[in-house]
């Protein structure tokens, strides 16, 4: 199969027939053989009484996955990329604020220029101050972060290489950082192509300000696991071993200046009424606490059935 479509969707009842005959009319005219993957999130509204609807009208296209609940974004897209069966995936959101005209040169980029990942960038958006002013600052620190020049990785539009979305798995709410996750994952060669954005027709925007803090937290997260998931000791232990350290030097010279003074009959404040010694003490203890969660960490790796997990490229 050429392309499969995923789309996530949340409350989109309205837009969801009118998104299926934009994208249908686009991807027949392309010649395509494709298939449209609509998760529907644990909707509240009518939305899968309308996927029963398009998958009925659109037979062995549309195929519907529905959710007892909602888990979010990343869950919908990673059950989407399970089901998946073309060359190229595409996602896109439901609200129809991203356009399917942009499928084709998506599509080309990934075959002939051999892209692994587009990921689209909405240049001009049509969205209010207060989403516009934090995705600035959202993406600015992941490009700086991550070191992949992207202009927008929150953008729902996205072309994948089947074996990208085949390798990363994306959980919690990872989506955001499926760029990242390619790029540690060895597929390197990420590309970007300006989109066309529309403001929403229907519904209502299913993100607020939480979603700027979720993100920094799981950026910190996938940059962590991405540098230290499989040996935390270079971090835990490395970083406890220094604070020990620090506070054995200091311990050391607070007792050497005491003898000093003892030695030569001065008078000297106790050790322990100094703030000093709390201070040494306090390091010394910390950097055993951590690089004994550095060795539990180890120990943990070492024993999980995926600490030999390597992605090969091929074989011969």
């Amino acid at each position: 199969m050429d392309l499969s479509i995923v789309v996530p969707s949340y409350n989109e009842e309205e837009s969801l027939p009118l998104l299926l005959e934009w994208i249908e009319r686009v991807v027949v005219a392309e010649g395509l053989e494709h298939e449209v993957i609509i998760v529907d999130d644990g909707s509240s509204d009518g939305s899968w009484s309308v996927i029963e609807t398009l998958a009925n009208r659109y037979t062995g296209i549309v195929r519907g996955v529905r959710f007892r609940r909602n888990y979010g974004k990343s869950a919908a897209l990673n059950v989407g990329f399970q089901r998946a069966q073309g060359d190229v995936v595409i996602t896109m959101d439901a609200d129809m604020q991203d356009s399917p005209d942009e499928i084709p040169e998506l599509v080309r980029m990934i075959r002939e220029e051999h892209y692994d990942l587009v990921s689209g960038w909405k240049k001009v958006r049509h969205d209010p101050l207060s989403k516009t002013l934090p995705s600035k600052l959202f993406n600015a620190t992941t490009r700086k972060i991550s070191g992949i020049k992207l202009h927008d990785f929150n953008c729902g539009l996205k072309a994948y290489r089947s074996e990208v979305i085949k390798t990363v798995e994306v959980y919690g709410e990872m989506h955001r950082y499926i760029p990242l996750l390619a790029k540690e994952a060895g597929f390197k060669h990420i590309g970007e192509k300006v989109v066309t954005h529309y403001e929403r027709k229907y519904g209502v925007s299913k993100f607020g300000i939480e979603r700027t803090i979720k993100g920094f937290l799981d950026l910190l997260s996938v940059s962590f696991m991405a540098k230290f998931g499989k040996r935390p000791m270079h971090f835990f232990g490395a970083l406890g071993t220094l604070m020990f350290i620090v506070g054995f030097i200091a311990a050391l010279w607070l007792g050497a200046k005491k003898m000093w003074y003892v030695y030569n009959g001065l008078s000297m404040v106790l050790l322990t009424d100094t703030p000093h010694f709390y201070i040494a003490l306090t390091c010394m203890i910390l950097g055993t606490q951590l690089f004994l969660t550095g060795f539990l960490a180890e120990l943990v790796c070492r024993n999980s059935t995926e600490r030999n997990k390597y992605l090969i490229k091929v074989e011969i």
